[in-house]
């Protein structure tokens, strides 16, 4: 019982945060910056900027394949992509979610 209780808590803290809000204000520079690159249809700097995020675990509301799109917020100090996204739904995008733990977690923008 304790097991499962634990389990329980861990789904809801995961997908408790898609319901959470963040403003572009509270967004570190590099995502505002990588918001700018969206809303201007880039010229993105990663070569997967844009690709279809899947949206696997059903974390982010479901939506018809291909809704969702990601992008990179580059990480200060990291010679990688890291771990940090925004993550666009609808085209023209209509919805934006920021996740600084590579999917774990996200806080839809407001815009």
């Amino acid at each position: 019982m304790h097991k499962l209780l634990a389990l329980l808590c861990v789904a809801f803290s995961l997908s408790a945060k898609a319901g959470d809000f963040i403003t572009v204000g509270q967004l570190p520079a590099e995502a505002r910056a990588t918001l700018a690159l969206i809303d201007q249809s880039g010229p993105f700097p990663y070569p997967r900027d844009g690709i279809v995020f899947n949206n696997f675990e059903k974390r982010l509301p479901v939506e018809p394949r291909a809704y969702y799109h990601e992008y990179t917020v580059p990480t200060p100090g990291r010679h990688d992509r890291g771990a940090r996204r925004i993550i666009s739904g609808g085209t023209p995008p209509a919805v934006f979610y920021y996740t600084d733990d590579h999917y774990r977690s996200f806080l839809k923008i407001q815009r």
